[in-house]
């Protein structure tokens, strides 16, 4: 997943996209509001952490533009401000969340991933797609009760194409997902990737019990085989 961090001060933005680089996310960073209207239209991201209190465009600027284009991702305010009228008004400008600095990092892992889970329609942390399943909080995987060992940007590949079973994902759309704006370079090595998933999620399985799946000049998709589909 792909999160968005911004935040003015700049030891606690590298502070924070540590943490969540370090927790397995895909992450980018900015240091005002006008700045990270560009990176949102650059890039479709999975949720934001949003500071309030931010010179140009400050956040309750920010997500009022944001939710008046139609745009529904996450946000989760970050801010110093804890008076009860403050958490109410960003709140109902419609963020998803709100946590007071100072915070514990765990916290603010655990926010996010209900923020995001809860976006998805998820009530668990559990994914699953046949007999594959995926535990996003223990970043763990297995299939039939057999554990998968998976490298951090094949979880990043297989959880995406989970979070979105049955359709067919393409290369841009995964590049955008799994790849932040330094690391762009390095996703051309994807079909790298998806040929050492697919050995590990399906192995030697006859076609018939086969998850993922290639549809040629297009990209892939986790799901069921299909009679006619092609690998």
């Amino acid at each position: 997943m792909r999160i968005l961090v911004v935040e003015d001060n700049r030891d606690m933005n590298r502070l924070i996209q540590r943490a969540l680089t370090k927790a397995g996310y895909t992450v980018d960073g900015c240091f005002d509001g006008e700045e990270a209207l560009d990176f949102l239209a650059g890039a479709e991201y999975d949720g934001v952490v949003l500071d309030v209190m931010m010179p140009k465009m400050d956040g309750h600027q920010l997500l009022t533009r944001l939710r008046a284009s139609g745009s529904d991702i996450p946000v989760l305010f970050l801010t110093a401000r804890d008076a009860v009228a403050d958490r109410v008004a960003g709140l109902d400008l419609g963020a998803d969340d709100y946590l007071v600095k100072p915070f514990a990092f765990e916290e603010l892992l655990a926010r996010i991933r209900a923020m995001t889970r809860k976006h998805a329609g998820n009530r668990t942390d559990l994914l699953a797609v046949g007999d594959l399943v995926l535990d996003t909080r223990a970043r763990t995987a297995a299939r039939a009760g057999r554990d998968i060992p998976l490298l951090p940007k094949e979880y990043a590949i297989l959880e995406h194409l989970m979070r979105n079973p049955g359709a067919v994902i393409g290369r841009r759309q995964l590049e955008d997902r799994i790849w932040n704006y330094e690391k762009a370079g390095s996703s051309n090595n994807i079909d790298g990737y998806m040929s050492r998933l697919r050995k590990k999620i399906d192995g030697d399985a006859p076609e018939s019990q086969r998850l993922l799946h290639t549809v040629r000049g297009v990209g892939w998709a986790l799901r069921e085989p299909q009679k006619g589909e092609t690998e």
